[in-house]
């Protein structure tokens, strides 16, 4: 975008001379639809590993804790690393004919798609445990890095739609939307399809207990448990390539929809400073170190309850026929969960305080999102010779919230480790039953009130908005930010 590509406007002075301004065209509403619908692949599948990979891996592969506990630790503590050194990546990379951004998307996509099948694929039914390690730790690993390929450029992508901030605020806004819509999408696919398995092998358990309980030997519950496994495996391969297929036609879209426009003060161009010292820049940036680490327990108090939900549901309150379902519904935050930790087997109020839990989700854990842009307009209003960081601060960003879902993930399991829990076992003994109720609502009430407390403190208000906007279009105009601008 050059000069010429701006809006002229005029604002009469007292003089009768006319003080002209050129603004930036709007972003056009076909533009907005197409980059919300790049977001969603990111969303469906990561609620889709979020809620189900961990009752995947111990109670579909029937991995043990410990292991389940390595994969999902590690693979997330990889997933975190990649995103600074992609985003780094992506701003030493130069300009093509379709950009700088969507190269990157573009072919990281076949990619993603292929290793998120595989990484729901079981390809033996007797593997070795090392042998089952290493395939899902390879795959998790693998897909991880090909989606920060994607959501790292794609991340970055809203400061160059062209506009000005309140445009960039709408097209956030959007994105917001399609990436709540792919949220219940994700989950509705997966847990619809799979859900049915999981609520025949808990009928399944209860048929065994049954049979065990008043001695009876006419049902083959062994022959019934392994049918059911196997149909189970089966039903996460055809969830995982509907989403996979929905993952390649939303980047079509955001392709064909999106073009990548220079904004104030970005030249889209390669970065010129270190890799240290622009993070070192990031780093000292006081309102992005408040936002990201509000953002930080936020997402461990989400991400908590979300990797804990379906084990809860079908180990600790007796509702393995229905969580799929509690998994839309879910999608006032501290009340739901300590109502839903402390009822039993009461399905009416399950529903009714995860409708309670979902209201608050958005300011919780997608709203942040929306902060993000106005931090790195911050940024480059006080740092205007420093220019096309945009994407180490995404990278950040993101880092700390695949960080935060490693964390939780991992001791998660780790403790289920420790308690005691059994893989492909049909009862638990009452320790495990007591870390799934702690795991699922103490432990998130905790972080989100810390999480909260951060957010208490961060710096930019709707007044320092405005500053910032009144900055960006001077630059926008030819001007130069000015050197007093409000600290």
């Amino acid at each position: 975008m050059t000069a010429t590509d701006y809006e002229t406007t005029c604002a009469p002075t007292a003089s009768g001379d006319g003080n002209c301004k050129k603004a930036p065209p709007g972003i056009p509403l076909y533009r907005k639809l197409c980059y919300a619908v790049g977001g969603m692949p990111y969303q469906m599948t990561g609620n889709a590993k979020g809620f189900f990979m961990q009752i995947y891996l111990l109670d579909v592969v029937q991995m043990t804790p410990f292991y389940v506990s390595i994969i999902l630790f590690l693979g997330r503590a990889w997933d975190a690393i990649t995103d600074p050194l992609v985003g780094y990546a992506v701003s030493k990379s130069g300009r093509t004919r379709i950009g700088k951004l969507i190269p990157w998307i573009l072919l990281s996509t076949p990619f993603a798609v292929l290793s998120y099948v595989m990484l729901w694929t079981t390809p033996q039914d007797n593997m070795t445990p090392a042998s089952s390690f290493c395939w899902y730790f390879i795959w998790c690993c693998l897909f991880d890095t090909f989606m920060s390929c994607y959501h790292v450029p794609y991340s970055s992508l809203n400061m160059f739609l062209g506009g000005d901030q309140r445009d960039r605020d709408s097209a956030t806004g959007y994105r917001m939307g399609m990436e709540v819509f792919a949220t219940l999408a994700g989950a509705a696919i997966q847990g619809q399809i799979v859900g049915v398995y999981h609520a025949k092998r808990a009928h399944d358990c209860n048929m065994l207990n049954q049979s065990e309980v008043l001695g009876l030997s006419g049902y083959n519950s062994t022959s019934a448990l392994t049918d059911t496994l196997h149909n189970t495996r089966r039903a996460y391969v055809v969830a995982a390539v509907i989403l996979a297929a929905l993952y390649f036609m939303c980047c079509l879209v955001l392709f064909l929809g999106v073009k990548e426009q220079l904004a104030p003060l970005s030249k889209l161009d390669r970065i010129q400073v270190p890799y240290l010292t622009g993070m070192k820049m990031v780093w000292k940036h006081t309102p992005y170190v408040w936002l990201v680490f509000g953002f930080l327990f936020s997402s461990l108090a989400f991400q908590m309850a979300q990797g804990n939900l379906a084990l809860f549901c079908t180990h600790a309150a007796g509702m393995a026929g229905y969580f799929q379902h509690l998994v839309l519904i879910l999608l006032m935050y501290i009340p739901a969960l300590a109502g839903i930790a402390i009822v039993k087997s009461n399905l009416v109020i399950f529903i009714l305080m995860s409708i309670l839990a979902g209201s608050s989700l958005a300011a919780l854990y997608l709203l942040p999102w929306s902060m993000l842009p106005d931090v790195v307009d911050d940024f480059k209003v006080r740092n205007p010779s420093c220019t096309d960081l945009e994407p180490m601060f995404y990278s950040c960003y993101v880092f700390f919230n695949k960080f935060g879902g490693g964390m939780a993930i991992g001791i998660s399991t780790l403790a289920l480790h420790f308690a005691g829990y059994k893989p492909g076992v049909c009862k638990h003994n009452t320790v495990v039953i007591t870390t799934l109720h702690v795991l699922f609502a103490p432990v998130p009430i905790c972080l989100i009130l810390v999480g909260m407390a951060l957010f208490y403190f961060y710096p930019i208000n709707e007044k320092r908005r405005q500053e910032i906007r009144s900055a960006l279009e001077e630059a926008a105009n030819g001007g130069m930010v000015r050197e007093d601008f409000p600290l």
